[in-house]
């Protein structure tokens, strides 16, 4: 019997390289391919046991996370992570799954009624916002309606400025929704409303303060306002935050209505600098009026106008104006329909300010003059 040689490759002739496989040079014989979609039984990958995972598929690897955070779902009410969405925030303003810091409600805020517009925001650079503002519209004891805007803006050499800023607003607010409906002037109103704003502030500082108010900064900051109401335009201010005038013709000129308590305002006051040496010297800022326990006197200044035709008041901080300074330079960044969309308005002052670098915090108040006939209480 002759000697049989091993079996060869029906395709190409060649010899396999072990029994039952396919052909190592033309593959013919080989076995197909798993089915990428076929289960592979839990059992095969060695099942599931005490203190062992099962391995994790390669197609969901990733999708953990939102899994987790659906697992994590807030209750009803309580604030979600606006980074990750998963998880109530904590007291302290973090998310306790990403650990992220969330926005807090004064980086950016917004109010309108009718009759006024305002916008407060943090700008790039500040780690909070020490600005504040309040705007409310009441009627005068004729009936008539009157609208109030205030904005503070906190001393940040000072201890607590943001709670300085958001005292002096409220107090004062409050004045003038006392005052104004029982017939008192609007500049009686207006001097009396920064008073008492000063009392809020001053009530801030600790009783070491109180007994040497200039051994410390105590909580402190500027104060502008105005008032809307019965054909005249009335400001109050104590610092540098300003109050200009722009009216709906363009064609008449702007007006700045607030002077500064500044440095600055000194040195052009006294003839020693001209204006624009004087804002160009690094003590332009320097405030000489403030509210606070450790201001030496507090003088309100106020004035009223009473505008030949409608436009707008602009009240706002020098997180604002040190990108439109002069009573122009406000008007032409000023939208033309101001007078009818004083919120727009306000927001693209903001984002002005921004652009230009936003090195302060933010704020403005877009009130239109006459105050709108349709309010006639308080809001």
């Amino acid at each position: 019997m002759g000697v049989t040689g091993p079996s060869r490759c029906p395709s190409c002739g060649e010899p396999p390289e072990e029994e039952g496989a396919g052909c190592g040079r033309c593959g013919a014989g080989a076995p197909a391919p798993p089915d990428p979609q076929t289960r592979v039984p839990d059992a095969a990958l060695g099942g599931e046991t005490a203190g062992r995972q099962p391995a994790t598929d390669p197609r969901v690897a990733g999708y953990e996370a939102v899994a987790d955070a659906a697992e994590q779902t807030p209750v009803r009410g309580t604030r979600r992570c606006v980074l990750c969405g998963a998880g109530g925030v904590d007291a302290a303003g973090y998310c306790p799954r990403c650990g992220q810091a969330q926005p807090r409600e004064r980086d950016h805020m917004e109010r309108e009624l009718e009759g006024v517009g305002a916008v407060s925001d943090l700008g790039r650079r500040h780690h909070r916002n020490e600005d504040f503002f309040t705007v409310s519209a009441t009627a005068l004891q004729d009936g008539s309606p009157a609208v109030v805007a205030v904005v503070c803006d906190g001393v940040s050499s000072a201890t607590r400025p943001d709670e300085a800023s958001a005292a002096a607003c409220e107090a004062a607010c409050e004045s003038l929704l006392e005052s104004l409906p029982r017939g008192v002037h609007a500049q009686r109103a207006m001097h009396d409303a920064v008073v008492t704003a000063a009392t809020a502030v001053n009530a801030l500082a600790g009783p070491d303060d109180a007994q040497e108010p200039r051994r410390e900064n105590a909580p402190a900051c500027t104060f502008v306002g105005a008032v809307v109401g019965g054909g005249l335009l009335t400001v109050g201010w104590v610092g540098d935050s300003r109050a200009y005038w722009v009216p709906d013709d363009r064609s008449v000129p702007p007006a700045r209505l607030t002077e500064d308590d500044s440095w600055a305002a000194q040195m052009v006051a006294g003839n020693l600098m001209s204006e624009a040496e004087a804002m160009a010297d690094e003590r332009a800022h320097a405030i000489t009026g403030w509210l606070g326990a450790d201001a030496y006197e507090v003088e309100p200044h106020t004035r009223h106008f009473q505008p030949d035709g409608p436009g707008v008041v602009v009240v706002c901080t020098d997180g604002l104006w040190n990108y439109a300074e002069s009573a122009e330079q406000m008007a032409a960044v000023l939208p033309a329909d101001a007078h009818a969309r004083p919120l727009e308005s306000a927001r693209t002052l903001v984002t002005h300010a921004l652009d230009g670098g936003g090195h302060d915090n933010v704020t403005v108040a877009v009130v239109p003059f006459p105050a709108p006939a349709g309010h006639s209480a308080t809001a």
